[in-house]
């Protein structure tokens, strides 16, 4: 087999072949391998994920399975990309991840070839930016000792933090990811101690200087080979992990986690929230936990509880389900105000399948209004909101939920939605309801208007996007065709979900008030960021024309794909130089 390199490779080759896009042509034996420039910048493209450590107490059993399972059920957090790597004898990192949802990935075959008590596990969010094989996560580096790393969330500082890689930590980034940026930080701070074994405390004082250097929204689950796995997050807590034990009359297992449903359904119980700032060492021998950050102002973000989080899910102490139970409460309460002051009146309350039911059916209680379930969802179809490109989501829209004629015809319809975003699903659902006899259609939303981007994780980078970026909301109305539009205010979104959990005193909300708990962000980020997202949009578009153009760290600069077909290479072998540390990726279509 003929392995082919493009760019400056050198020294560098052992460490690059984890991580760089692997296309072997079926036509040929021949490996196409593309190695981006230096100098590129990284796409804030590690938009809201699900993260999953497992170390089980009894090593010669395969975590796969169960890391499998619990990706499924993180599989709303993120349907672009999955990936699992694991840990075997001998320290041998095993791997399997690629673009596509967790059913489509991991089949039999390839769980079985994932050997190993211990791993990690990652599903990706996504974005107009991610669309290489080589940016699917857990990231994996040899240098030092060996390490696997998954992220959710964001870093805003990524210009300074690729410059101090390449100036002075001579490392080479080699994708468009944050989460690569991060691992590598990690990395060679743990490098700094040049021991020939790490213990708990180099890795505690290494997480404690990466905290220092990066700014932004990071919960992470990291494994080092043969020693055990580790996770930690942000000082602002902005994005959630927890931790959960299973004990069995032989030992104990334990579970990192996005959310604790990922527990409830494995067994686990005694979920702990991460706290923030703190790192958590867990091995099969000892559980090491330590606040390695200064202290910072704790913010969950509070979109956690309102779209994303699974309801079944309890953050930060947090019942996500009684928090969005609070918000039709809360709603109801401004939907009156507002309908009396308007003289209109509802015949029936209809929700916006799925997160907004549970809202809209205590808004129904409330108000003392009917409620019923006008469109019917084809549940293969994925979010909306979340597609790469406005045709899109538009034309997935209709393919996705079906209204039934019978529950709008002739009547006031209030429709109630968790938020609205750029408007397109909003706009689309609006006809729908029309078409089929609605009367008048009122579009309730249990979150204040989204103003400004999320900068610390979720996919809304480009402020001319939004629909209610510098509209009054009438004129978002308007847009998106509504007769009234009434939103959540500010004050009382916040207080349906602190009530539950008094101790927070304070949420990012930066999506609703521009008011961003790391700072930093400023006109000059906005610029940028939108700059870069435009830039990923028409590198999609080439990348699915097959004009790739020079290579950008995106998969680009490679020769095409013979026959218009690529996958990912079956095993790319050992990396050390022997065979007692590997990365095989086991993943075959």
């Amino acid at each position: 087999m003929v392995v082919l390199f493009g760019g400056c490779v050198g020294a560098l080759c052992a460490r690059l072949l984890v991580s760089v896009t692997l296309k072997p042509c079926r036509s040929t034996s021949t490996l196409l391998i593309s190695v981006p420039p230096h100098g590129f910048s990284v796409n804030t493209d590690n938009r809201l994920c699900g993260i999953l450590g497992l170390l089980l107490h009894d090593s010669t059993i395969n975590c796969a399975p169960e890391i499998c399972e619990g990706l499924s059920l993180l599989q709303h957090r993120g349907q672009d990309a999955c990936g699992i790597v694991t840990c075997g004898p001998k320290g041998r990192f095993y791997q399997c991840k690629a673009n596509g949802m967790v059913r489509d990935i991991f089949d039999e075959s390839s769980i079985r070839k994932l050997i190993g008590g211990m791993g990690v596990g990652h599903v990706r969010y996504p974005t107009a930016g991610s669309f290489n094989n080589a940016e699917a996560q857990p990231f994996y580096v040899n240098s030092p000792y060996g390490i696997v790393f998954a992220h959710n969330g964001n870093l805003i500082n990524t210009t300074s933090l690729l410059q101090y890689m390449d100036a002075t930590a001579h490392r080479h980034i080699n994708t468009s990811s944050d989460s690569e940026l991060l691992l590598n930080i990690f990395a060679n701070n743990l490098q700094q101690t040049g021991k020939f074994r790490i213990n708990e405390e180099d890795i505690f004082t290494a997480i404690g200087g990466m905290m220092k250097q990066v700014k932004g929204a990071y919960a992470c689950v990291a494994m080092l080979a043969g020693f055990g796995i580790i996770a930690f997050r942000d000082p602002n807590g902005i994005r959630p992990v927890g931790m959960a034990v299973r004990r069995t009359e032989t030992g104990n297992d334990y579970l990192f986690a996005s959310e604790s449903v990922v527990a409830d359904a494995s067994g686990f119980t005694d979920w702990d929230d991460v706290k923030p700032g703190e790192a958590i060492i867990i091995t099969r021998t000892s559980i090491s936990r330590r606040q390695v950050a200064e202290p910072a102002t704790f913010a969950p973000d509070i979109f956690e509880y309102v779209y994303f989080a699974r309801p079944d899910s309890v953050l930060d102490g947090v019942s996500v389900y009684r928090s969005r139970m609070a918000m039709g409460d809360m709603l109801a309460e401004e939907v009156k105000r507002v309908l009396s002051k308007m003289d209109l009146s509802v015949d029936v309350v209809i929700p916006v399948p799925d997160t907004s039911r549970v809202a809209a059916l205590n808004l129904a209680q409330k108000l003392n209004l009917p409620y019923r379930e006008g469109f019917i969802k084809n549940r293969y179809v994925g979010r909306t909101f979340i597609m790469p490109g406005q045709q899109m989501r538009k034309k997935n829209v209709r393919r996705k939920l079906n209204a039934m004629a019978l529950e709008f015809s002739g009547r006031n319809v209030l429709l109630v939605d968790d938020s609205i975003v750029r408007g397109t699903t909003s706009k689309e659902i609006i006809q729908m309801a029309k078409d089929v006899g609605a009367k008048k259609v009122i579009v309730a939303s249990c979150a204040p208007p989204i103003r400004y981007p999320n900068v610390y994780g979720i996919d809304m980078p480009s402020r001319s996007e939004l629909v209610a970026y510098g509209r009054k909301e009438e004129d978002v109305a308007e847009a998106i065709g509504a007769d009234l539009v009434i939103f959540q205010t500010l004050p009382d979104l916040i207080e349906s979900v602190r009530h539950l959990n008094p101790s927070i005193k304070r949420f990012d909300c930066s999506l609703f008030d521009g008011d961003y708990v790391t700072g930093g962000v400023d006109e000059a980020y906005f610029s940028k960021l939108e700059t870069l997202r435009a830039d990923n949009v028409r590198g999609k578009a080439a990348m699915m024309s097959g004009d790739l153009g020079p290579a950008e760290g995106k998969g680009g600069g490679g020769a095409p794909p013979m026959n218009g077909i690529t996958e990912d290479v079956v095993s790319i072998g050992t990396m050390n130089g022997d065979d007692t540390v590997g990365l095989h990726n086991t993943w075959k279509r």
